[in-house]
């Protein structure tokens, strides 16, 4: 049986918030019964955006990830709602019932996403549905899809085998597995929320004028092991990322054929950025 699932690529996100607006705008003020209440004006987004900010000096980046109802299959919220208030639909997709499920402030502690928002003017507990309604009508696609520009989110409705091998392929993740909640919204490039990165920048006295340097090696390294190896850009610029936060006793070793060679010892509290790594011939 295929099921809807949802892929979002953090590494495409630039926070436009379109998918927010969209969703916004599909629900503020408009009834769908049997799928969702009026979402309110102020005070709720059934899709969220998260910001985190990596790096130092001149190599910073800000990387934004997308966050919404996750539609688990063990969610502990369908194992609340079991009078009816909260649904699994056999397309995979979770409905909290806009009429079972008034009065139930109790399932909002039940998300450990706390992706549940409560509706206090009706009374009722409310979550992005995943555009069901509209994908019951024939829609290809949930209208966060459609209104993202740079295609950073996308849904698909592939079976279960399918989606495990796609995870496999693209190295897809999901949100806190621990909770063995059993999502079906996946990331791509989480590592960029979730991992620091080690950047520097090559440099070497020519002429008595310090000059960037392309194409020198740099290997890291830690307790004399070899863990990765990349060559420097036309700005001499390196980074090695998905690194553990907080790791320690890092060694970069960078080289070039021309020029010489340099070594330098670094641990990783947060990501960093090292600047003039001058190499000596």
């Amino acid at each position: 049986m295929q099921k809807w699932n949802l892929i979002i690529d953090v590494a495409k996100c630039e926070n436009c918030h379109n998918c927010t607006l969209s969703s916004k705008d599909e629900h503020e003020g408009n009834d769908f019964p049997g799928y969702a209440a009026a979402q309110p004006r102020h005070g709720a987004e059934w899709i969220k955006i998260k910001r985190r900010v990596r790096g130092e000096g001149t190599m910073v980046e800000a990387n934004y990830q997308p966050t919404m109802c996750n539609h688990c299959d063990d969610a502990p919220c369908l194992a609340a709602g079991v009078d009816g208030a909260v649904r699994k639909r056999d397309d995979g997709i979770v409905i909290i019932d806009p009429d079972k499920a008034k009065g139930r402030k109790d399932l909002v502690e039940t998300c450990p996403y706390n992706a549940i928002h409560w509706n206090e003017e009706l009374q009722l507990p409310q979550v992005w549905i995943f555009d069901a309604h509209l994908l019951d009508q024939g829609w290809k696609a949930p209208r966060c899809q459609q209104s993202c520009p740079t295609k950073a989110i996308e849904a698909v409705k592939i079976t279960d085998g399918q989606m495990n091998a796609r995870v496999a392929r693209e190295k897809l993740r999901v949100l806190r597995p621990e909770f063995e909640a059993k999502p079906r919204v996946y990331y791509k490039n989480l590592h960029l929320m979730d991992t620091e990165f080690l950047g520097g920048s090559v440099q070497c006295r020519i002429n008595d004028q310090i000059e960037c340097i392309e194409g020198a090696e740099v290997k890291l390294l830690r307790d004399n092991c070899e863990l990765a190896k990349v060559m420097t850009d036309v700005f001499g610029d390196f980074k090695f990322d998905g690194l553990e936060p907080g790791s320690k006793d890092y060694t970069l070793k960078v080289s070039h054929p021309s020029y010489g060679s340099a070594s330098v010892t670094a641990d990783l509290p947060n990501s960093r950025y090292i600047d003039n790594i001058l190499l000596e011939p």
